[in-house]
């Protein structure tokens, strides 16, 4: 087999090279696998480089000097060369999947195709040795990296059904990959979704939040809804009104690609912000996630203050925080992009403003005041009372509604006036 120019000229790590040639001189086989092999042929670096091997675990930590036993008791251990961390896993068979995720034990092999014929889809079934060039493919892999498409090997249903990520891995790599699932790949998915629910929420997570940061965003949003994945984790989504989830698959494609923004641009016009939180929590966000998507959720419709005076603009500012204005601006940018194009000059305009006033940082919070508690304390001349609360909140909307304002002898002034308005 004539091998392909892209391993040929591949730039392989020196650490990764001397660990595969020191087990090769011990006498044992010894490949890259999976992705690694799948993204150099399609031209890219990985960012990551798997060792598989015949050599038992065992064997592999006699063989070097400095062994991590990272998951040794399903063949994988860490070798480190030369500062680099290589992950080495033997060769392996797997019994029968009882939780949907893991296998119930796992049978050391020397055969690389045995190890290979329990990989998810045939672009990631392939073993290469970057010495002798040496590529093993038994399933295809090639021909389906060169027809851009997304294939399990062997039964769909059988590789569905041992592991309950896969569905939704088929569908990420397709959306990520700008391939297209096979017809048989896809049409194997309904039937085990019972196996997909059994996934945790932080798995089904990572890869939600992959798909969604895609080039193919939409396209993927689409395939989930078609396969009945999405309504195990975002019905909200799933049974939404078909032109409602078009538009907010269509904001969530929208730039930039960034996982908050894209998450509040499809939530903002389906759920409300309490909503929102649920889903985040859901799906296990960190909670400055699900704090922040909340907030962009909440504020999203900014077409409503077109037109709006500089301090009602401030005043929103304020509600928003000024290190959220961008993700903002970006969010209400890519829901009128895909609701009311016509409505996006005006929503510029509006954008502009924002950006403007917040660029030259007003007082916004009680904090930004040029008098804190005890000057307002000494200015009324009383002790620590509900009325410096008050104070406070009436200087803020004095400065909110003139920045220039926020000097200590003019709010000082403004604080005497309110006390005298008060005590009349």
């Amino acid at each position: 087999m004539t091998t392909p120019a892209p391993l040929i000229d591949a730039d392989v790590p020196r650490p990764v090279l001397d660990v595969i040639a020191r087990l090769r001189e011990l006498g044992h086989a010894a490949f890259l696998v999976g992705g690694c092999v799948r993204d150099t042929l399609r031209g890219y670096h990985p960012k990551d480089f798997d060792v598989a091997t015949s050599a038992l675990p065992e064997e592999v930590q006699r063989a070097f000097r400095k062994v991590i036993p990272t998951g040794i008791q399903h063949g994988t251990v860490t070798v480190l060369m030369s500062g680099t961390h290589v992950e080495v896993t033997t060769f392996r068979s797997e019994s029968e999947y009882h939780d949907g995720r893991r296998p119930s034990a796992v049978t050391f092999e020397q055969d690389i195709v045995k190890d290979l014929s329990r990989r998810d889809f045939t672009i990631n079934a392939m073993a290469w040795n970057p010495l002798s060039h040496e590529l093993v493919d038994p399933f295809g892999g090639q021909e389906d990296l060169k027809a851009r498409l997304v294939r399990c090997v062997g039964s769909a249903v059988e590789r569905f059904s041992e592991d309950g990520l896969r569905p939704l891995r088929a569908v990420r790599f397709a959306a990520v990959l700008d391939f297209t699932l096979d017809p048989g790949t896809q049409a194997a998915i309904p039937a085990t979704l019972p196996v997909f629910r059994k996934v945790a929420h932080e798995r089904v997570r990572e890869e939600f939040v992959k798909l969604l940061l895609s080039k193919r965003a939409e396209f993927g949003l689409e395939l989930l809804t078609a396969t009945g994945l999405l309504d195990v984790f975002l019905p909200e989504l799933a049974r939404a009104d078909v032109e409602a989830a078009r538009l907010a698959r269509a904001a969530a494609a929208a730039e930039p690609v960034d996982a908050e923004i894209r998450l509040a641009a499809l939530l903002a016009d389906l759920v409300d912000p309490h909503r929102a939180e649920e889903i985040g929590v859901r799906l296990k966000f960190p909670t400055k996630t699900i704090e922040r998507v909340r907030l962009l959720v909440t504020h999203a419709r900014l077409e409503q203050h077109v037109g709006d005076s500089d301090p009602a603009l401030r005043r929103l500012l304020a509600k928003v925080g000024l290190g959220n204005v961008e993700a903002l601006t970006s969010v209400a940018r890519a829901r009128i992009q895909a609701r009311e194009p016509s409505r996006l000059p005006e929503m510029e305009v509006l954008i502009g403003r924002l950006h403007t006033l917040a660029a030259v940082k007003p007082p916004l919070t009680s904090k930004d005041l040029a008098l804190n508690g005890g000057a307002i304390m000494a200015t009324l001349g009383v002790g620590p009372s509900p009325i410096v609360g008050e104070a406070t909140r009436f200087l803020l909307e004095q400065v909110l509604d003139e920045p220039a304002r926020n000097e200590p002898e003019t709010l000082k002034e403004l604080l005497r006036g309110w006390q005298q308005a008060r005590g009349a």
